[in-house]
């Protein structure tokens, strides 16, 4: 005996209705086409997630609700659960899960779980949930409940905390366990998701059915990876991560003795009996490079179209980061929607220059040169009436990126390119950029990626490319800003091996300064040196543009710091 499930995996974009609403109802005939008993739909997928303060808006709230509206009819044939934003008895919003079966809005959960860390700001928004839903799938031919397949409902944070609404709807008699979810990506976050959905399916014994989105809202990646997982804690089918698609899946079960302690459930049709077999195409996980430039790809191809964009403009050094940047906006947009521009100065090495070019022509994106030294003399001539007899220092290095940054501005200005930024995490943490310089431009890429991954990255976008993009020449180079001669990025910092790890410990993870020093190896002063250099660079952060977060806690939403700050941690 088999339950037929439709895990509608879709990317859906905040505030666009008319597209949302288009994608949920086609995937609604998908599933009714293949006979299923029950389409899922990721959480809050009528609105996008997330929607922020949009949620403040009456006017968007009701979009909201008018759109169910619209969709609930097309149900007449399967069963839908989809993600919106309901509002209880007082009027306050909750985050819910219409169930639509027979042409009809039969129950509604709202999520019990309001996540409040991280990037996830719910309880700003929404009033949680008060009780869990249980639905009953019934065969035509059953006598009342007694042949009835219990299902409960749940809504992303709802399953990922103990004490959550599974066990009780477990405990009710639920063999089947539904969770709708936007679960944002990091590296390894499939793991830690399979992790705790196993762990699930044995304490509970039930099937776990669970729907993820997929697709870019700003800087957040939702990869997908949808799955359904049996009572053993086996994965029985797992959906491909950054892929839209509706995934047919049969999933063996069998009635099961019940109670109605959690009041009465709703009632939905159950086939049973199909025919034909369900469309299983189980994937196995992504090898972690491949994943992150996927989740890179996926990231920027959305935030470049969603918002409106064509092409991309990207300031091209020869150095490895804006190299990477400029393959991941071929992979992800095409070479057609990229161009490339080389802006040498007085410093720039012909290896640089000649490596700037060859990547270009390797990738097939429009290049440019535009050399600066021209503009770098005549801004030196005007400031040396001011300046007087300054010795040269980082007000003439930062002079030749704010020229660059101002030349891909106008550029972007006249043709109506988005500039892509190309610094790393390693350079942004400790202020190693220039605002207003390199920090120029609309989406930082790789903002989110340590420079140790870089290097690892464009090894995988060769192996993407399946040739030599970035030649061996790039990797090779000892890194350097090339604003004064013989400069190395590791005049100034540590090494990238060492300095990543400290970035680790102190960004990501919030050790002291203490345990700090035992992951990195680094001298107390250097260490002392770096924390410094992280705190007081919140500034700049705070002025950066947006970019893709791969880690577990990215500069932005995940971490936020006061720019006025007197704090120095413990050595």
């Amino acid at each position: 005996m088999s339950f037929r499930v439709a895990l509608a995996q879709i990317n859906v974009t905040v505030g666009d209705f008319a597209s949302n609403g288009s994608k949920i109802a086609d995937a609604i005939r998908r599933a009714a086409r293949g006979k299923a008993d029950l389409v899922i739909f990721p959480e809050l997928c009528v609105t996008g997630y997330s929607p922020e303060d949009l949620l403040f808006k009456p006017s968007f709230v009701q979009a909201n609700l008018d759109l169910v509206r619209r969709l609930i009819p097309l149900t007449r044939k399967t069963t839908a659960v989809f993600g919106y934003v309901d509002k209880d008895r007082k009027g306050s919003l909750v985050n819910a899960a219409a169930v639509g079966a027979g042409g009809k809005l039969v129950a509604s959960y709202g999520k019990m779980r309001l996540p409040n860390y991280g990037v996830f700001d719910e309880k700003r928004y929404f009033t949680p949930g008060s009780q869990p839903v249980l639905l009953d799938a019934v065969s035509a031919g059953a006598a009342g409940r007694s042949g009835a397949l219990r299902i409960g409902l749940s809504i992303c944070e709802d399953i990922w905390v103990d004490d959550g609404p599974c066990q009780a709807e477990a405990s009710a008699g639920a063999s089947v366990l539904v969770n709708i979810s936007a679960s944002p990506y990091h590296a390894g976050k499939l793991r830690l998701r399979e992790e705790v959905l196993v762990r699930r399916a044995k304490e509970t014994g039930a099937w776990i059915l669970y729907v993820n989105l997929v697709g870019g809202q700003d800087e957040l990646v939702f990869d997908g990876g949808s799955m359904a997982v049996a009572p053993s804690g086996k994965i029985f089918f797992r959906a491909p991560q950054f892929e839209e698609g509706v995934f047919l899946v049969d999933v063996p079960v069998r009635p099961a003795p019940h109670h109605d302690g959690l009041g009465v459930p709703a009632r939905i049709p159950w086939r049973v009996s199909k025919g034909g077999a369900a469309v299983k195409r189980s994937v196995s996980p992504l090898r972690t490079e491949e994943e992150i430039f996927r989740a890179l790809m996926l990231g920027l191809r959305d935030y470049v179209r969603k918002n409106g964009f064509t092409h991309v403009v990207v300031g091209m050094s020869g150095g490895i980061d804006s190299a990477l940047t400029v393959a991941l906006a071929a992979a992800a947009l095409g070479k057609e929607s990229v161009t490339a521009v080389s802006m040498p100065s007085r410093y720039s090495s012909a290896g640089s220059r000649a490596d700037a070019e060859k990547v270009s022509r390797q990738l097939g994106v429009d290049f440019q040169e535009i050399p600066i030294e021209e503009v770098f003399q005549l801004w030196l001539g005007m400031l040396r009436p001011v300046f007087g007899k300054r010795a040269p220092d980082a007000t003439e290095e930062n002079l030749q990126a704010r020229i660059r940054g101002t030349l891909l501005m106008a550029l972007a200005n006249k043709f109506g390119w988005l500039v892509l930024s190309t610094g790393n995490k390693s350079e942004i943490s400790t202020g190693y950029c220039t605002l207003y310089g390199d920090m120029a431009g609309g989406f930082a890429v790789i903002k989110d990626v340590p420079k140790t991954w870089v290097y690892r990255l464009s090894r995988y976008a060769n192996k993407h490319f399946g040739r030599d993009v970035i030649p061996e020449s790039v990797f090779r180079r000892p890194p350097s800003a090339e604003l004064k001669p013989d400069q190395r990025d590791q005049d100034t910092l540590p090494p990238y091996d060492k300095l990543d790890r400290l970035i680790k410990a102190y960004v990501e993870q919030n050790l002291p300064a203490s345990e700090v020093r035992r992951h990195c190896g680094l001298p107390v002063k250097e260490v002392e040196k770096v924390l410094r250099m992280i705190d007081v660079n919140e500034y700049k952060r705070r002025q950066a543009a947006p970019g893709i977060k791969i880690t577990p806690r990215a500069f932005g939403r995940d971490r936020r710091m006061p720019l006025t700050n007197r704090f120095k941690e413990p050595a």
